[in-house]
């Protein structure tokens, strides 16, 4: 029952449009018919400045967040305690990409990633931004930085656990990254399609 519930909770906690609201509320325009249709941070920049990018990347990472920390204090160190806690990660990802408010057309789920992972792996997190933001500068392609960092999460959260914190089981953990990237990078399919055909968009 505690598993359904905190699947439940978490994916209608990432389904808030946060970008789509900010969007709406500031120009008065649906960022869905906007550059790649997302919600995220990006596209919500290239819509409605700089701030309105700011604003939902930070929204959306606090998403994730709460998600992950909401799930820890309710299920405690029960024995299935880990693997709800992934649940609850992959859950509100696939709510912030499906979103059951916009006919479940969403973003991308990087910044919502961002907020799972810096609570339960954020070296890893770290390791993967550092990587994000090297492919950005040098190919100006914010989708390419994105679908190589989240690849790339499950190989940095193994590394965490072998050379900085040992984990006892890491299956949970291993399991949370693997499926989150899966998404975030089915998510981008169209920017990689655009990509393998030179018509993506730079910053």
């Amino acid at each position: 029952m505690i598993l359904i519930i905190v699947v439940i909770v978490s994916y209608l906690l990432g389904s808030i449009p946060f970008g789509y609201l900010i969007v709406r509320k500031k120009v008065g325009a649906d960022i869905r018919e906007t550059g790649s249709g997302g919600t995220g941070a990006t596209n919500v920049s290239r819509r409605a400045g700089k701030a309105a990018g700011i604003y939902t990347l930070a929204l959306d990472a606090l998403k994730g967040a709460v998600a992950v920390v909401w799930a820890v204090v309710l299920v405690g160190s029960s024995s299935r305690a880990a693997w709800i806690v992934t649940a609850a990660a992959i859950a509100v990802i696939v709510g912030h990409i499906f979103p059951v408010w916009l006919r479940f057309r969403g973003g991308k789920g990087v910044a919502t990633g961002v907020g799972v992972f810096l609570m339960l792996a954020p070296i890893a997190l770290v390791c993967a931004g550092i990587l994000f933001l090297a492919i950005v500068l040098f190919t100006r392609y914010v989708s390419l930085g994105s679908v190589v960092a989240a690849a790339t999460i499950p190989l940095f959260v193994w590394l965490q656990s072998v050379f900085v914190t040992p984990v006892a089981d890491l299956r949970p953990l291993l399991t949370a990254a693997v499926v989150c990237a899966a998404l975030i990078v089915f998510a981008h399919r169209g920017n990689i399609g655009r990509l393998a055909h030179g018509t993506e968009a730079q910053i």
